[in-house]
């Protein structure tokens, strides 16, 4: 079997994923995927990390979302794992990006992770990052949209106590969703440029808040 370099496995694995990506929900695409890879890169910088290992846990992390598969998390390890091994890579190299794929989802932030690594938090932050700031805006509408989910409705209330499979199912209106996930992720960050990012991010959505709920009372 051929061996690959590291530099040939990333540029087979950027392809592998705009194939099975191509057709994806738009904040759940190959450009969703490109900017948490090049954020992680950004992160990396600063972390005594297997960027290898981190590059390839960053573009495979979303190769197959529980989301559009009926909630199923095994098939997204299961589709990484096949490819990874099409690649003649090390095992050890494999168990750790699929731990990472395992352990990366927020899934209402109340389950705890059962696999650490330094590789597996700057991918994390590099995900979380996704889901913040004016992009996090635009996917969090986006995703509702695609679910027909109702804008904001005053009488729902947000849930913060859900379990992962009460926020698996949740319909709640979009805006819940900044303070059932997006608003708690500034402090949940694992590296400190992750939390520099993060920072500015959040207080972006903070005024975009503001604006929204002034827009609705007719105040502006």
């Amino acid at each position: 079997m051929a061996l690959f370099s590291s530099d040939e496995i990333i540029q087979h694995t950027i392809q592998f994923v705009k194939n099975e990506l191509k057709n994806a929900e738009g904040g759940h695409d190959w450009f969703h995927i490109e900017r948490v890879y090049k954020n992680a890169l950004l992160i990396s910088e600063n972390e005594k990390v297997d960027r290898t290992i981190v590059s390839l846990g960053a573009l495979l992390h979303d190769i197959a979302d529980s989301k559009f598969h009926k909630g199923d998390e095994t098939v997204g390890p299961k589709k990484a794992r096949q490819f990874l091994e099409s690649q003649n890579i090390s095992g050890k190299v494999v168990e750790h990006v699929i731990k990472i794929i395992e352990n990366i989802s927020f899934k209402g932030g109340n389950k705890p992770q059962n696999f650490t690594s330094k590789e597996l938090e700057v991918v994390q932050d590099a995900d979380r990052l996704d889901a913040l700031g004016a992009i996090g805006i635009a996917r969090t509408f986006n995703y509702g949209g695609f679910k027909n989910r109702k804008l904001y409705d005053p009488k729902i209330k947000p849930n913060l106590k859900m379990t992962p499979a009460e926020y698996k199912a949740s319909d709640a209106p979009t805006i819940n969703h900044f303070y059932e996930k997006l608003l708690l992720l500034k402090d949940r960050m694992n590296t400190e440029t992750g939390r520099k990012i993060a920072e500015e991010r959040h207080a972006f959505m903070e005024k975009f808040l503001q604006q929204f709920y002034a827009e609705w009372e007719g105040k502006k």
